[in-house]
């Protein structure tokens, strides 16, 4: 499975049009709970505020808490060619393609779960 996408609104066009979104967001909800980190995700959440509350807390965890934050991009399972494919300019802008990263490891996940059940 190949995914062209360039950002997380263009992932979530893709997720939304496979009906796939309540998925995902369950699949990121449990993999940052088996990292040890709480992500609190609201049951009424439109795909815009789940990107920004993932972003919100990868920077968080960037900044603060590096060591959980290697954690969960192991959990996640995040290869490291990907890694270095990140233009690094500030944090805010590694942290919004840390979290197109995610999205996509997690929406492939829960694409080959439902595909292949």
């Amino acid at each position: 499975m190949k995914l062209n996408v360039d950002n997380s609104e263009q992932l979530m066009q893709v997720v939304k049009s496979d009906s796939l979104f309540d998925k995902l967001v369950h699949q990121v909800e449990k993999d940052f709970v088996l990292a040890n980190v709480s992500l609190k995700i609201p049951d009424t959440l439109g795909h815009v505020a789940f990107i920004a509350l993932v972003r919100e807390k990868v920077y968080y965890l960037m900044m603060e808490h590096f060591s959980d934050y290697l954690n969960l991009m192991y959990i996640i399972d995040i290869p490291e060619n990907d890694f270095q494919n990140i233009e690094i300019t500030d944090t805010v802008d590694v942290a919004d393609q840390v979290t197109l990263l995610i999205l996509k490891r997690e929406y492939k996940k829960v694409w080959y779960r439902n595909r292949y059940q």
